[in-house]
C-alpha cells in the first residue's frame, strides 16, 4: 500500500500516464472519475492475471494482457456511457486511451503475473488509489488556480449524493493559464519538487535517527 501511495506512485515517482494525467485534471472532479475508472481496471486486470498466470505461457502473455485489459476498459467505457453518461461525455477518448496506461500492463507484467490473487487485487487497489489521489489533487489545484472552485459540477458528473463537495472562492474568477497544458506542467513540476524536498529530508531524518541510535547501543 505504501508503494502504490508514494514510493511507486504511478504520476509522481513513476512518472507514467502523463497523457490523462495533463488532459483531464482541469477539474478535481475529472480527476477523480478518471482515476476510479482506471482503478477498476487496475484491480480486475491484477486477479484475472494472477489467475492465469499458469495457464498463459512466457511468449504470448503480453498479448494476452493487452487483449484483456482491453476488454476491461470497454466494459468500463460502456458502464459509464450508460449511468455516468455527463462524465463520460466530458472525459471522452481518455477512457479508451486506458488500454495504453503503462501503470496497467506495469503492474500485470511485474506484480500480478508472479503474486496471488489477494495480493495482486491489493496492489491494483494501492496503486489505482495513488494514481486516483494524484490526478484529484493536481485537479484541485488547477481549478482552484484557474476558476475559483473546487469539484465543480460534481453533483452533475458523478452524481447528486457528490454535491456536497463543490465549492467557490467568493469574488475569484481564477487565472485561465492553469487550466491550459502549460499550468499543469508548471503545477506537476512544483508537485514533484515538493515530493523530492520531502524524501530527502525524511531520509536525512531517518540516517540522524540511526545515528543517535548507534552510540547507544553499543
Amino acid at each position: 500500500m505504501k508503494e502504490g501511495l508514494w514510493e511507486q506512485n504511478v504520476v509522481f515517482s513513476q512518472l507514467l500516464a502523463m497523457c490523462p494525467t495533463m488532459a483531464v485534471t482541469t477539474s478535481g472532479t475529472n480527476g477523480l472519475g478518471m482515476g476510479l475508472a482506471t482503478t477498476a481496471v487496475l484491480i480486475v486486470s491484477n486477479i484475472l492475471v494472477s489467475m492465469i498466470r499458469h495457464t498463459v505461457s512466457s511468449q504470448v502473455r503480453i498479448p494476452v494482457f493487452v487483449v484483456l485489459i482491453a476488454t476491461l476498459v470497454t466494459v468500463v467505457d460502456m458502464a459509464m456511457n450508460a449511468w455516468l453518461h455527463d462524465l463520460y461525455k466530458v472525459l471522452g477518448l481518455f477512457i479508451a486511451l486506458i488500454v495504453v496506461n503503462c501503470a496497467i500492463l506495469g503492474r500485470a507484467e511485474a506484480f500480478a503475473v508472479k503474486s496471488g490473487v489477494a495480493a495482486s487485487a491489493v496492489d491494483g487497489l494501492a496503486m489505482g488509489l495513488g494514481f486516483t489521489g494524484a490526478l484529484t489533487f493536481i485537479g484541485l489545484i488547477r481549478e482552484f488556480l484557474g476558476s475559483g472552485t473546487l469539484f465543480a459540477q460534481a453533483s452533475n458528473l458523478l452524481g447528486l449524493s457528490f454535491a456536497f463537495l463543490e465549492m467557490k472562492v467568493p469574488g475569484y474568477g481564477g487565472a485561465l493559464l492553469m487550466i491550459l497544458p502549460p499550468g499543469g506542467f508548471a503545477i506537476l513540476g512544483f508537485l514533484l519538487a515538493g515530493k523530492r524536498v520531502m524524501e530527502r529530508r525524511l531520509d536525512e531524518r531517518a540516517k540522524q535517527q540511526t545515528g543517535d541510535a548507534a552510540p547507544v547501543a553499543a
